[in-house]
């Protein structure tokens, strides 16, 4: 059994929420919000996903049990976001190569064009195109002011170590 109601989100004069409490969700088929309990206090109250489960928890009893960060977690999360952000850096730049470059033109969507993917799967998979360099990346990465050892500990380059065991990084004005 679902429940019809005007819409807290915009106005309007007739019901196009719906609320399905079997399956915990709510969706308003006239602004197109929708989503779970937790998300309906995030878009009401204007609440962070921590805040609603907070305000949630307060509401029905519930106890949460919280930390306090130690150092070492701050650490841990602050690499684990620097890690995400170069992710992501590297994910635009082969986007960025396979729709701007003549190379990721001619080779990349060629190829795909070839396997029979659409603009649209291109698209919606975010697929992308290595240049022929080596360390094509790592300058981008570089010239941006990304940290060559956040960079290594994705797995997206590898750092070559002369024989003196001291890492070598191509030529782009980046100082250590």
């Amino acid at each position: 059994m679902n429940y019809i109601g005007l819409c807290p989100f915009h106005n309007e004069k007739t019901p196009s929420f719906n609320v399905n409490p079997t399956r915990n969700i709510y969706k308003c088929f006239g602004c197109g919000k929708g989503g779970s309990a937790v998300s309906f206090i995030m878009e009401h109250e204007h609440y962070t996903y921590p805040e609603a489960l907070r305000y949630l928890a307060k509401k029905y009893n519930i106890e949460i049990e919280e930390k306090e960060q130690t150092p070492e977690m701050l650490q841990e999360q602050s690499e684990r976001e620097s890690l995400y952000i170069v992710s992501s850096f590297a994910e635009q730049f082969f986007i960025d190569t396979l729709h701007h470059s003549e190379e990721g033109k001619s080779i990349g969507l060629s190829y795909f064009k070839e396997r029979g993917f659409s603009e649209h799967t291109v698209q919606k998979f975010r697929l992308g195109y290595s240049p022929n360099e080596w360390d094509a990346l790592l300058k981008a990465a570089l010239e941006k002011g990304y940290k060559p050892e956040y960079l290594e500990k994705t797995g997206l380059v590898k750092i070559k170590s002369n024989s003196s065991g001291k890492q070598e990084l191509p030529t782009t004005g980046y100082q250590p």
